[in-house]
């Protein structure tokens, strides 16, 4: 691999290095068709449970609405950085330009920032489907559920935008070189030639979303888990089936964004940090239309009918 050294001078900043996976040529060549096929599967089955929803009209109902959403985010989010990891596997050089760099750095956190709110918004959703079945048709609402999708994305976009904005205009000292497969905030801030309140302002709006939307989720399942112990067994069963795959997904993704951001950062670290940062950003939107399919039975049905199985 070819590393390129750049002056210190932030002025003359063009372009970083993304060491994501140091190996051999050939180990390189398989990585790059071992996540290109993860990619492509990524977009097949989110795809396929967008088509399905679309297509059976009995699923045209606030929580398919919601899932579709989800499904729709999850292509962007895994899309926001598989590809340059792709191009990065057959590079020698492994550069990446100052704005694109910047660029993934926003979309992939924006993303982030949205999947936590639509996570939060389902599980509201199944709280009040459960929790007050007689008037749920009348609380989430066709125009509600487009409240709701709208700002997701537009919260989601905004979260992170002024403080991406200005670490983009700081000084960077040293080597230009990144030890990751995308753009952290970690390797990234560690490069900044002064310690900025932006930096602190960073770090409190990354880890503060995430805690909070959590902690929302939560107490919205512990509310449905008490609701559903007060009616008989079979119905109480069947009523908490429906979050299993919800649940599932919450799981999958704040267990690892939990880790990530919940452990202190060291160089023999990097390595576990890469694992734990690929779960979250490529092997959660792989695993959520599995998770989704297999649990509920009217989401099965449509996609069957769909792939004509």
């Amino acid at each position: 691999m070819k590393v390129f050294n750049t002056p210190n001078d932030s002025n003359t900043i063009t372009a970083f290095i993304l060491l994501g996976f140091p190996c051999t040529r050939e180990g390189q060549i398989l990585l790059f068709v071992l996540f290109c096929i993860v990619y492509l599967l990524t977009l097949m089955g989110n795809g396929s449970v967008i088509c399905a929803v679309h297509w059976d009209q009995r699923l045209h109902t606030p929580m398919y609405i919601l899932l579709t959403n989800f499904s729709f985010l999850e292509i962007w989010y895994v899309t926001s950085t598989v590809p340059n990891m792709l191009v990065s596997f057959l590079s020698d050089t492994k550069v990446i330009s100052f704005s694109g760099f910047f660029l993934q750095f926003y979309f992939f956190f924006s993303l982030g920032s949205t999947e936590s709110f639509f996570l939060a918004v389902m599980a509201f959703d199944r709280y009040f489907a459960i929790c007050r079945p007689l008037h749920y048709p009348t609380i989430m609402t066709g125009h509600l559920c487009t409240n709701f999708v709208v700002n997701c994305w537009v919260f989601g976009f905004l979260w992170f935008l002024i403080p991406i904005i200005i670490i983009s205009q700081m000084s960077f000292c040293g080597s230009r070189i990144i030890n990751h497969f995308l753009c952290d905030p970690g390797p990234l801030l560690a490069l900044t030639c002064k310690r900025a309140p932006v930096i602190a302002l960073f770090s409190t709006l990354s880890s503060l979303l995430p805690i909070i939307l959590f902690l929302f989720i939560m107490g919205s399942y512990t509310l449905v888990l008490r609701a559903v112990l007060k009616v008989p067994s079979a119905a109480g069963r069947k009523a908490f089936s429906t979050c299993g795959s919800h649940l599932a997904v919450v799981s999958l993704f704040y267990g690892s964004v939990l880790v990530m951001y919940g452990i202190p950062t060291s160089e023999h670290e990097d390595g576990m940090h890469k694992i734990i940062t690929l779960l979250y950003s490529v092997m959660t939107p792989l695993l959520n239309p599995v998770i989704y399919s297999l649990r509920n039975k009217d989401m099965k049905r449509a996609l069957q009918k769909f792939l004509g199985i």
